[in-house]
């Protein structure tokens, strides 16, 4: 399908869409701050989508943008990747793309490690799948047990692993900047 044909139906989508929810060009059109004439253009097929008009649709209508445009569907949407081993710890990548949002399963042995905090910029969210992990941050020393989530600002000293009672599967996401953690230097007296 050209793209000729791909903009050609989205206007009969728009409308569809519009009167399948219900919506009035004037309730769309105080919902996106798009004109009524413009909306009804639109949806005719007199004014070509663009993504400025689009995505307040989109927003208004609750509904991802490639709903609006019948994107084609994505090839297998399974991501197939092989385990990474780093100090240890062994993580299977649950996302394709590099960069934004990154996802791992996180499979950490049993052991008795002594926590090294480390800070970076960013945010974490960490998930238990079984187990219990050790999470220090900052001032806290918490284990989570299976079922249990931690959400944290990475700017704060944080570590987290095995609490030495035996492995540990969880699950780690973050952006970009988790990626690449800096050391914190420690005062001279070793505290």
């Amino acid at each position: 399908m050209s793209t000729d044909d791909v903009l050609a139906e989205v206007g009969p989508r728009l409308r569809r869409m519009r009167k399948d929810r219900d919506v009035t060009l004037a309730g769309l059109s105080e919902a996106t701050g798009i004109s009524v004439s413009t909306l009804s253009r639109l949806e005719s097929g007199l004014r070509k989508p663009s993504l400025e008009l689009l995505l307040p649709i989109a927003q208004a209508h609750q509904v991802p943008l490639d709903e609006l445009v019948g994107a084609p569907p994505v090839g297998d949407p399974r991501v197939r990747s092989k385990p990474i081993v780093r100090g240890g710890r062994t993580h299977w990548p649950l996302t394709r793309q590099p960069g934004g949002l990154q996802a791992f399963k996180v499979l950490e042995p049993q052991r008795k490690e002594e926590p090294d905090p480390r800070t970076h910029e960013g945010y974490e969210w960490l998930y238990v799948l079984s187990g219990r992990l050790r999470l220090v941050l900052g001032e806290h020393d918490v284990v989570l047990s299976e079922g249990e989530a931690a959400e944290f600002d990475t700017r704060v000293p944080h570590w987290f692993g095995s609490t030495g009672d035996g492995p540990v599967e969880f699950l780690s996401l973050f952006g970009p900047q988790g990626e690449r953690m800096h050391v914190r230097a420690r005062p001279a007296s070793g505290k």
